[in-house]
């Protein structure tokens, strides 16, 4: 059988493309097939190490692992990690080639396209189905020439797609008309199906809807796929699905996150969001920590020195210091353990002018930006509870002082993170450890917080495959698989 693949694009960004290729990806899997999936180009600060030392997108690296296959640095070729509003790190195939503006991005993007068709072909060999996202909207006609994200990747390998729609937010059947009225004849005889997602209610309430659809694009309905609840269980790709968190229940052991304006690998504190016990409650800038907060984590930043000026700007420093003379904790994770230190000194410009700034000061070390990105899977023993953690770092550069001799884990011989001379601050370079139960349970439990019996990765491989037989259910995936195209 010679490889196949479709594409998936969208009447616009957070349609559900990601979570419906995800839920694609596990139940072609689930039917033998081996399937892969692809992006060309994201934009997201929420990146995975994979299986061969690079990183992706998060979103890429769940949909790998709803297809039952290792993540690889060709599942999503070219990933845009905003640093500033104008600029970003762009990294390709894996690793950091450029940092550029998004003019000059725009203007020279078409040099990243071999790379994105190599990656392609190089999962095409190893694949049955390519599931491909597209990103944003084809009916972006002013990004047309150029495009790498949508048509025309497209294009380039020849492959059909499939058009999401997303019902909740309204107007999905203008959405649909007009994104293949703005789209030239070509692009347009590309698009092969529509989707309706995201629906409430009685689905037949819908059908004079649908068929206005059909009849006016000429396209066949795949499917209307009812709310899937037990989406909120899995990562999201978007720190716009922040919004959603940023007022939870106050029960429970009270924790409080910075939700910093480049916030990175927020999916970290997603096991602790599903713990019964414990309140998680994202702060906005400008939003005061809460006097009754227990636990301050500060999370993983795209730019830690900028993100460090924003906490300070916003008054966020002098409430940690508040905060931890009554008692309270903090925690920082990667850029957030950074941010904790006396100073970070950025020697060679990796994040603007050369120099060094302030810390927090609640951590007795000091941090150096270096060029050399660490990317590396991990297991690691966190040294309070002695329990095994397993994670990833993604960072650049080293701390170093007093309080690393209190470290908050080892990785085999080596010491990773801090913690204060009174205990109540500690930081860590380890992403993704609250993921590992008997940690996160001992931690919690450390602090005088409940823990449940929540197994973590069981719940994300229950909700994959209840996703899977949702989309059984309510998408015609032997027309998919008929409509999609050899490459």
């Amino acid at each position: 059988m010679k490889p196949r693949a479709f594409m998936l694009m969208g009447t616009g960004s957070d349609v559900g493309k990601s979570l419906v290729a995800a839920g694609l990806c596990r139940a072609f899997a689930k039917r033998g097939l081996k399937v892969m999936p692809f992006k060309p180009q994201n934009m997201s600060n929420n990146a995975a190490v994979t299986s061969d030392g690079g990183e992706i997108s998060r979103a890429q690296a769940l949909q790998a692992r709803a297809a039952q296959q290792p993540a690889t640095v060709h599942m999503n070729p070219v990933l845009l990690k905003p640093e500033t509003t104008t600029g970003a790190q762009v990294i390709v195939q894996g690793k950091r080639a450029a940092t550029m503006t998004a003019r000059d991005f725009f203007k020279n993007r078409q040099q990243f396209m071999p790379a994105i068709v190599e990656s392609f072909r190089t999962l095409a060999e190893h694949a049955d189905l390519i599931i491909v996202e597209g990103a944003g909207s084809p009916a972006e006609v002013n990004l047309r020439d150029g495009d790498l994200a949508n048509m025309g990747f497209a294009k380039a390998v020849n492959i059909p797609a499939f058009l999401v729609g997303d019902i909740h937010r309204g107007g999905v059947i203008a959405s649909i008309v007009g994104t293949l009225a703005v789209l030239n004849p070509e692009d347009q005889a590309r698009l092969k199906g529509f989707i309706i997602n995201k629906f409430h209610g009685d689905v037949t309430l819908f059908e004079n809807g649908k068929t206005y659809l059909t009849e006016s694009t000429k396209l066949p309905c795949l499917g209307i796929i009812p709310h899937f609840p037990a989406a909120r269980n899995l990562p999201a790709e978007d720190a716009v699905a922040l919004e959603d968190m940023l007022v939870t229940d106050s029960k429970g052991y009270k924790i409080c996150v910075l939700k910093l304006p480049r916030i990175a690998n927020f999916d970290d504190l997603d096991p602790l969001r599903l713990e019964p016990g414990v309140s998680v409650r994202f702060l906005e800038l400008g939003q005061p920590i809460p006097g009754d907060t227990d636990l301050v984590i500060i999370p993983g930043s795209k730019s830690t020195m900028a993100d460090l000026a924003a906490v300070r700007a916003t008054g966020w420093d002098i409430d940690l210091w508040a905060l931890v003379r009554r008692g309270g904790r903090v925690l920082g994770l990667c850029g957030g353990y950074q941010m904790l230190g006396r100073t970070v000194h950025d020697p060679e410009s990796l994040e603007g002018t050369a120099g060094s700034v302030k810390g927090l000061g609640l951590l007795d070390l000091e941090t150096t930006l270096l060029p050399e990105k660490t990317l590396t899977r991990i297991t690691a023993t966190h040294v309070a509870s002695d329990q095994k953690i397993e994670g990833y770092e993604i960072h650049l550069g080293n701390s170093l002082g007093p309080d690393c001799s209190k470290p908050f884990a080892r990785i085999g011989s080596a010491d990773d993170g801090a913690t204060s001379a009174d205990g109540l601050v500690s930081g860590t370079y380890i992403h993704g450890c609250f993921a590992s139960d008997g940690f996160r349970s001992a931690y919690l439990k450390s602090l005088g917080a409940s823990s449940s019996d929540l197994a973590f990765e069981s719940l994300i491989e229950k909700t994959l495959d209840e996703l899977a037989a949702h989309l059984e259910q309510h998408l015609d995936l032997d027309r998919m698989l008929e409509l999609a195209g050899e490459v």
